[in-house]
């Protein structure tokens, strides 16, 4: 199976399925010299695990992770770090069942059609466990970047069709309820929605919104490498994510182009803009302001209510999806989507390195003067 590795400088390939042995990551292109043990990985991975609440998976992981390579006396030494995590709590026999029908939603058919055979059980490598890779790999991704004071933020902007609002906005809320949102009184409205929804035996889905302080006016390609490309692509590659936007996104298209431009002021001897409709990046490159994206993710399709499907007989049946399912992916998705857009800021940062003359010849310069 091709695709599963993803950057060209700082690469990251994953491997594994929902109900294998274990799954993980390699990691090639870190830099010696990084600060880094197991602790720095696991913060990032215990926010995605499941059975946190009842409005995610009740699937019991520990989903500790083992460090295999890379790392020496707390320092990575600049070869590949491979990182693993354990299933423990697999209960295949719960997804037999599926093995004879296609689940509405899912990726059982195309799978079928491509290889000809697929793991049925939680959809292997197109179940959400998957993340745990690009998540190990954004907890190295995100220290590189804290090194050089760049900060990656995501949140739950909306879920089930209500809204944060801005005005109540408070990351540290996003502790104090289960679904990552930082602000309470839309997180109580979501509870109480999302309560009925799992009484009906349905979902829901939701955007999650990613900001980005810090980075470097400059970073990122010109045509077909370009940064807001680059972190489309990233995450547009997340499971269930069907919508992606930078800055003012889809409303752009409603916009003039007075009010839509950004205008340019010199602060504090700087060139820094006055508004930021273009969500940081412009032609492809960042400008200097906050990166602001965001993803649409939809609602999980795996449901207990009556659906319409067709077996591997070419019958037309009605299903009802058995197993241990999130009533929302949106709370757990909020890691992957940071983690997503460190691992591409990286790759591109250290790509960037090579982009002019004068900087390479000052860099190496300066190591000639080194005693």
């Amino acid at each position: 199976m091709a695709g599963s590795t993803y950057g060209n400088t700082f690469k990251i390939m994953t491997w594994g399925e929902s109900h294998g042995s274990g799954l993980g990551v390699v990691i090639d292109g870190c830099p010696a010299g990084l600060e880094l043990d197991a602790s720095d990985i696991q913060v990032m991975l215990n926010r995605r695990k499941p059975g946190q609440s009842k409005f995610v998976t009740p699937r019991k992981e520990d989903d500790e992770v083992q460090i295999l390579s890379g790392i020496f006396e707390g320092r990575t030494t600049g070869t590949p770090i491979s990182m693993m995590v354990l299933n423990k709590t697999q209960r295949s026999a719960d997804y037999s069942e599926i093995a004879s029908y296609y689940r509405p939603g899912h990726a059982d058919y195309t799978f079928d059609e491509k290889f000809g055979f697929r793991d049925y059980r939680g959809g292997g490598r197109s179940s959400g466990r998957e993340t745990i890779g690009r998540v190990a790999a954004g907890a190295v991704a995100k220290k590189i970047l804290a090194a050089l004071g760049i900060n990656v933020t995501a949140y739950a902007r909306e879920i089930g069709g209500i809204e944060i609002d801005y005005n109540n906005f408070n990351l540290e809320e996003m502790e104090n309820n289960p679904f990552n949102m930082p602000d309470s009184n839309a997180a109580a409205q979501v509870e109480k929605y999302a309560t009925e929804k799992i009484k009906e035996c349905d979902s829901i889905g939701g955007i999650v919104e990613c900001v980005v302080t810090g980075v470097m006016p400059g970073i990122g390609e010109p045509v077909f490498d370009k940064l807001d490309a680059s972190l489309a692509k990233a995450v547009m590659s997340i499971g269930a994510v069907k919508g992606f936007e930078v800055g003012d996104g889809f409303a752009v298209a409603k916009a003039t182009g007075l009010s839509n431009n950004d205008a340019f002021v010199m602060e504090e001897g700087k060139v820094v803009k006055k508004t930021n409709h273009a969500g940081g990046i412009l032609g492809g490159m960042s400008d200097g302001s906050d990166i602001v994206i965001r993803a649409a993710f939809k609602p999980t399709p795996s449901i207990s209510s009556d659906q319409e499907t067709v077996n591997k007989n070419g019958e037309n049946i009605t299903v009802s999806i058995k197993g241990r399912h999130d009533p929302m992916i949106v709370p757990r998705a909020v890691v992957v989507v940071e983690a997503m857009t460190a691992v591409t800021l990286v790759d591109m940062i250290f790509e960037n390195m090579t982009a002019r003359m004068d900087r390479i010849a000052d860099f190496y310069d300066r190591v000639r003067k080194q005693p």
